[in-house]
C-alpha cells in the first residue's frame, strides 16, 4: 500500500512538472530563442532590429545629425495593440536626459544674476536641512548640478506619487532631514533628486512654475513647440507613444504612475521633430537668442574643481556626462516605461538621440553603435547587461521552478504521508522537519525583506521592475508557507 501511494505521488509530480515546463516553454520559446541568438550588425537597420528584439523594445526613434544635416529613422510601434507605428512626430518621455534642460535654466538664471552657483541651497529653500554625520550640511547649487551633494542614489524612492504642483514641495520636505552619504563636494553619487531640488530653486527665484520657465525661455525659443512636461494632469495627446514594461520576456502596455516631484529630472515629453532643434543647438548649427546660445556653450564647459568625477576621464556637470579626452557629452534616461540616450560631439558637430517606449538599454546600445559608425568604428552586438531584462529572465525562471515546487507540495498535502514505523525513522523525520521549518522561515524573511536590504521598497519594485519579480516574490512566499505547513504536519505525526 505504501509503495503504491509513493508511485502515485511520483507520477503526479512528474505529470505536473512536464505540464508546467511545457506551458512555460510554449509561452516563452520565441523570446528565449531571440535572446540567445547572435545579434546582427551587418547594417544599421539589422543592428537596431536585433537590439530591439533582444530587449523586447516595441518602438525606437533615432535622430542622427552631422555637418548641419539631420536624419530621422523610426522602427517598430508606438502602440502595438493598435498597430500604430513610430514616426518623427511620436512623443516619448525623455527620462533623465531632461536634466540638461533643467541645468540650462539654472545657467540662464545665473547669467541674469538671479542666483550664483556657489549659493547654498538653504538660501532659497530654508526648509531644506540635510545632515552629514548628524550635523547640518551646506549644499551648493554647483554640487546639485554635479551630483556631488552627498544625497544618496536611493533617495529616489522618497519622491511621493502624485500629479499636483504641491508634489515638488512635498519632495523637498521628504529630503529636508535626509542623512547624506558623503560630505557635500567630496564625491560623485548620481541622485536624481538633485535636479528636483534645482527645480524648486528655479521656482523660488522666478516666482512661477518650473515648467513654465523652461517652456518660455528654452523650449519655445528653440522651436520645440510640441514638447511639454508630463504631470499626469494634462490631456494625453494622440501622438504620445504608449509606454511598456517587460513581463516573461514580452513587452506589456504600462501606464506608469506620475511623480510631479521628479518633473525636472525625467518628465520632458518630446519627439524627433522637436529634438532636432535641441541637438542642432548643442552643435551650434541653428540660430538662437544670444542668452540661450551663450548658456548652451557654458553647459559644455567643465570646471574641474566642481564637476563630479564619475570614473576615469568622465566628469558630470550641467546635466551632461563629459569625456575629458574627446569632449563628447552624453546622457541616458530611464523612466518606468520609457528610455533614451543622447551623444553629442560639439567639436565634430555630430550627434545622436535615441528614444524608446520601454525602459531598456536599447537606446544606449543603439546610440553608441551609430556614433561609433560615424567615427568609422565597427558596431557591436548586444551585450547581456540589461538589468531589467536580466531580472525579468531570472525572475521568470524562478517563477516556473517555484510553481513546480508548489505543485509538489500541494500533491503531498492532498496525498498525505504514511507514519514512520521505527524510532530511528521518527527521529530522522523530526530533525528534517525542524531544519525545514528553520530554513523556510529564513527564506521567507529574505524573500519579503530583500527590497529593504537593497535600499528599495515594494513601491519601487512595483513601479520599476518586471511584474515577474513581484509574481516570484508572492509565489516564493506561498511555497515557503506550504513547506512550513508540511513540516509542521510531519512534526505532529512524529
Amino acid at each position: 500500500m505504501k509503495k503504491t501511494t509513493r508511485r502515485k505521488e511520483m507520477l503526479l509530480k512528474g505529470i505536473a512538472m512536464l505540464l508546467i515546463l511545457s506551458l512555460a516553454a510554449a509561452a516563452c520559446w520565441q523570446e528565449i530563442g531571440t535572446l540567445l541568438a547572435s545579434g546582427k550588425v551587418d547594417s544599421e537597420s539589422a543592428m537596431v532590429q536585433s537590439i530591439m528584439d533582444k530587449t523586447v523594445t516595441p518602438g525606437v526613434a533615432i535622430l542622427s545629425a552631422t555637418g548641419g544635416k539631420t536624419e530621422f529613422k523610426t522602427y517598430g510601434y508606438a502602440d502595438k495593440e493598435q498597430g500604430k507605428e513610430v514616426t518623427a512626430e511620436s512623443l516619448f518621455e525623455l527620462g533623465s536626459t531632461t536634466k540638461a534642460f533643467t541645468a540650462l535654466a539654472v545657467i540662464m538664471l545665473q547669467d541674469q544674476g538671479a542666483l550664483a552657483y556657489t549659493d547654498e541651497v538653504s538660501q532659497y529653500l530654508p526648509e531644506f536641512a540635510p545632515t552629514y554625520k548628524e550635523e547640518k550640511a551646506k549644499i551648493t547649487i554647483n554640487q546639485l548640478l554635479a551630483h556631488t551633494s552627498g544625497i544618496p542614489s536611493w533617495s529616489i524612492r522618497l519622491i511621493p506619487e502624485g500629479s499636483g504642483q504641491e508634489q515638488l514641495a512635498a519632495t523637498i520636505h521628504r529630503m529636508s532631514s535626509l542623512a547624506l552619504d558623503t560630505q557635500p563636494g567630496s564625491a560623485y553619487q548620481y541622485a536624481t533628486v538633485n535636479y528636483d531640488i534645482l527645480a524648486a530653486i528655479i521656482e523660488r527665484v522666478t516666482g512661477g512654475s518650473y515648467q513654465d520657465y523652461v517652456t518660455e525661455h528654452i523650449l519655445k525659443p528653440l522651436g520645440m513647440n510640441d514638447s511639454y512636461f508630463s504631470t499626469g494632469q494634462e490631456q494625453t495627446p494622440e501622438k504620445l507613444a504608449q509606454g511598456y514594461r517587460v513581463f516573461f520576456g514580452k513587452s506589456m502596455a504600462y501606464d506608469a504612475p506620475r511623480y510631479y516631484g521628479n518633473i525636472a529630472a525625467g518628465y520632458l515629453v518630446t519627439s524627433l521633430n522637436d529634438l532636432q532643434h535641441w541637438v542642432n543647438a548643442q552643435l551650434g548649427s541653428s540660430e538662437l537668442p544670444d542668452d540661450l546660445k551663450k548658456a548652451i556653450q557654458q553647459s559644455h564647459e567643465l570646471n574641474l574643481r566642481t564637476a563630479g568625477q564619475e570614473s576615469g576621464d568622465l566628469r558630470y556637470a550641467f546635466g551632461w556626462s563629459q569625456d575629458l579626452k574627446t569632449g563628447v557629452i552624453r546622457h541616458s534616461g530611464s523612466n518606468p516605461n520609457y528610455s533614451s540616450q543622447v551623444i553629442i560631439d560639439p567639436e565634430r558637430k555630430e550627434g545622436v538621440f535615441v528614444l524608446a517606449n520601454l525602459n531598456s538599454t536599447a537606446p544606449t546600445l543603439i546610440a553608441q553603435n551609430i556614433y561609433d559608425q560615424m567615427q568609422g568604428q565597427p558596431m557591436k552586438t548586444f551585450k547581456y547587461d540589461d538589468t531589467y531584462i536580466l531580472m525579468d529572465g531570472v525572475a521568470s525562471l524562478l517563477v516556473v521552478f517555484t510553481v513546480i515546487g508548489i505543485a509538489f507540495k500541494l500533491i503531498r498535502l492532498a496525498g498525505g504521508r504514511s507514519d514512520f514505523a521505527t524510532e530511528k525513522g521518527i527521529r530522522r523525520q523530526k530533525l528534517k522537519a525542524c531544519i525545514t521549518l528553520l530554513i523556510r522561515t529564513l527564506l521567507l524573511l529574505f524573500v519579503l525583506g530583500w527590497p529593504l536590504l537593497a535600499n528599495y521598497n515594494y513601491t519601487m519594485i512595483s513601479v520599476w521592475m518586471s511584474y515577474s519579480v513581484l509574481l516570484w516574490m508572492g509565489l516564493a512566499s506561498l511555497s515557503c508557507v506550504l513547506s512550513m505547513v508540511l513540516a509542521g504536519r510531519d512534526l505532529r505525526r512524529v
